[in-house]
């Protein structure tokens, strides 16, 4: 993967605290759809909220924070999107299962 994209984090690195792991996000609706796909009932990206959203919990990354930078909405406004923690729980479980964890 090599273009800008969404993700979520979904861990940090146990010893090294520039790593993390990442779920990324995409309005591309997985084709096979599998069990470790979820789909977001709410898109967190605010200038996409009515474009349905998925995590695919298949293509787990872990990446240097310096290569994050927060969501750009406009010319001078970046936030920080947040998934509910339900939705969080549910990523979680599906990358286990994408890992055959489960």
């Amino acid at each position: 993967m090599t273009k800008v994209r969404p993700v979520v984090v979904i861990a940090r690195h146990k010893r090294n605290r520039e790593l993390v792991t990442v779920i990324p996000l995409s309005t591309t609706e997985p084709n096979p759809l599998e069990n470790y796909h979820y789909a977001l009932p709410v898109n967190p990206l605010p200038d996409k909220a009515n474009i349905q959203c998925w995590a695919k919990c298949d293509m787990v990354y872990t990446v240097s924070l310096s290569r994050l930078d927060r969501y750009k909405v406009d010319k001078r406004t970046y936030i920080v999107p947040v998934v509910c923690d339900e939705d969080f729980q549910l990523i979680k479980n599906c990358t286990a299962i994408a890992l055959k964890l489960r």
